[in-house]
């Protein structure tokens, strides 16, 4: 076995050689088996583009802007997920890949336009119009969630095709543009499921607990850590079942839906995040 492993190692290296400055597809997409462990693919704004970036004997190492990527798959092929803010303009995109010798190469991908629906709510004064107290707290508040956002956690999952956290019916998408009281505020960044009070709340993926709180907008909430660079938010709870460095089997119950925070109703408000973006977790969804 011995004489073995550096063989195909350095069969794979001549391969990845001859692969090197090669123009990728710009909608960029996984072989199909792996389309079936990993999100699906949308390169749209809020949405995942699934970049191929050939063979190599160890596992590239690759970035979006300063964010790290994951990168999955397998010596024979190496796929980076990408998640596109909200926020992007539509047209050309590039990430950076960084081999295992160092050498770094550009791929380019396109960022497809998408419309998103507009929603309009009528919620307390106080959480549209901040009081200077509320927008401290707020602004403590999102500091740390982009810490959390920041960890680049390992091992690297495996699969990240997720269940719902609730069951009920989606009562918000991913993406509304959304206005408070007449007045228009940043796009809804997750994905709402109505559910009464005390329903319970389940681990979307497997992962650590890493942050639980009382946020000023989002009210009771846990963070999981799925690794590398992939987070579900749980919001809105009225009850926290688990303490930070818990470890949560997929389907594990974890909280109890509420209307805490800035809500309308009782509801469940899951957002996932992906190298520091949220994107759709209607494309994680396992069908």
């Amino acid at each position: 076995m011995n004489s073995v492993a550096p063989h195909r190692r350095r069969l794979l290296a001549g391969i990845a050689a001859l692969w090197a400055g090669t123009v990728w597809p710009t909608a960029g997409r996984a072989a199909p088996e792996a389309e079936a462990q990993w999100p699906d693919a949308s390169a749209v704004p809020g949405g995942v583009a699934l970049l191929p970036l050939g063979p190599a004997a160890d596992r590239p190492t690759a970035w979006s802007d300063d964010a790290r990527l994951l990168v999955v798959g397998s010596p024979v092929g190496w796929t980076a997920l990408v998640g596109i803010p909200l926020s992007a303009a539509p047209g050309p995109a590039q990430i950076v890949v960084e081999a295992a010798d160092g050498s770094r190469r550009r791929v380019a991908y396109q960022i497809a336009p998408k419309s998103y629906a507009q929603q309009r709510l009528k919620v307390a004064p106080r959480t549209v119009e901040l009081s200077p107290e509320d927008l401290a707290r707020h602004e403590r508040e999102r500091a740390r969630q982009q810490l959390v956002m920041a960890r680049f956690s390992e091992p690297l999952p495996t699969n990240l095709r997720m269940q719902a956290p609730v069951g009920g019916t989606r009562s918000s998408s991913f993406g509304l543009r959304r206005v408070f009281n007449g007045e228009a505020r940043q796009p809804h960044s997750g994905m709402d499921i109505a559910a009464g009070t005390g329903t319970v709340v389940r681990a979307p993926l497997a992962g650590e607990v890493v942050d639980t709180g009382d946020y000023f907008f989002n009210g009771q909430t846990v963070w999981i850590d799925h690794g590398g660079g992939v987070f579900s938010m749980l919001c809105h709870l009225s009850r926290i079942d688990v303490r930070v460095g818990d470890r949560l089997a997929q389907g594990q119950a974890l909280a109890a839906v509420g209307a805490t925070g800035r809500v309308t109703g009782p509801h469940l408000h899951w957002g996932v995040v992906l190298n520091r973006v949220s994107v759709d977790p209607a494309l994680f969804i396992h069908a």
